[in-house]
């Protein structure tokens, strides 16, 4: 099927109200656990979507979650409580949404009717902290570069780590996107072979951890993540959840603003 463009032409009331609780289309759609945004778009460009009984199939295009009736494909769309999950994620266990391979996922370890997801991504190999929910627009805003929410790990290292390697490790390295910024660096254990070490950092870029350490001739032998801002996993065996309280949900929004 041919995409329609983007268009500016205004079937439908795409004319942002100050005050009147209207936000864009796609937005309410993801919030409401039909798809990610972007897909979101897709399903209005193709026709999929109707507002008050009429097709929208042009953006951008707002709504009133409080007063329009939306549908998908027939289905009216409405607006799910939000949930917040913290789990301590096991090894072998993914962040996404679907796989082709049929690998075990995180979402799978929750026991929500709701449509969650995770925040960030944790690695098949490294367990610990991952939240997940429903709340796309907290989602987005914590995993923006721009807030620098801080994320520490527990690494266990396959040789004894130099004093040498930890300054570069807090000054930060050379990455393929760039240098990383400066990291909190703490030795936890240290013998003539081997080292654990926490480190915290304020960015997200793909297998950060284990690239730093890679750049620094040091090998991963366990990685996981402790604690995101404040909150940690106190009290959460490997491979168990427990709903986030309002307090840290608050701390996190308050994290974002």
């Amino acid at each position: 099927m041919v995409k329609k463009k983007i268009s500016k032409k205004r079937e439908f009331d795409t004319t942002k109200q100050k005050g009147t609780g209207k936000q864009r289309l796609q937005k309410f759609l993801a919030s409401a656990g039909v798809d990610s945004r972007r897909n979101c778009e897709e399903l209005i460009l193709d026709g999929y979507v109707k507002v008050n009984r009429k097709v929208v199939d042009t953006l951008p295009a707002f709504v009133d979650p409080e007063v329009d009736v939306v549908t998908v494909n027939g289905r009216r769309v409405k607006i799910a409580d939000k949930v917040y999950f913290l789990l301590n994620k096991p090894k072998g266990v993914i962040c996404t949404n679907s796989d082709p391979q049929g690998r075990r996922k995180a979402i799978d370890l929750i026991d929500t009717r709701q449509r969650i997801f995770c925040v960030g991504r944790l690695d098949i190999d490294t367990t610990g902290l991952i939240i997940l929910t429903n709340d796309s627009e907290l989602a987005n805003r914590l995993t923006h570069p721009r807030y620098e929410l801080p994320k520490t790990y527990e690494v266990m290292l396959k040789e004894r780590i130099s004093g040498d390697a930890i300054e570069k490790l807090k000054k930060g390295t050379w990455l393929s996107e760039g240098k990383t910024g400066r990291s909190a660096v703490k030795v936890l254990k240290r013998t003539h072979k081997d080292s654990t070490i926490e480190i915290t950092i304020r960015q997200g870029l793909n297998r950060q951890i284990r690239r730093m350490l890679a750049k620094v001739d040091c090998r991963v032998k366990s990685l996981r993540r402790t604690k995101v801002g404040n909150i940690t996993l106190k009290g959460i065996p490997i491979g168990s959840y427990k709903e986030l309280t309002k307090s840290q949900v608050a701390y996190l929004k308050s994290m974002t603003e």
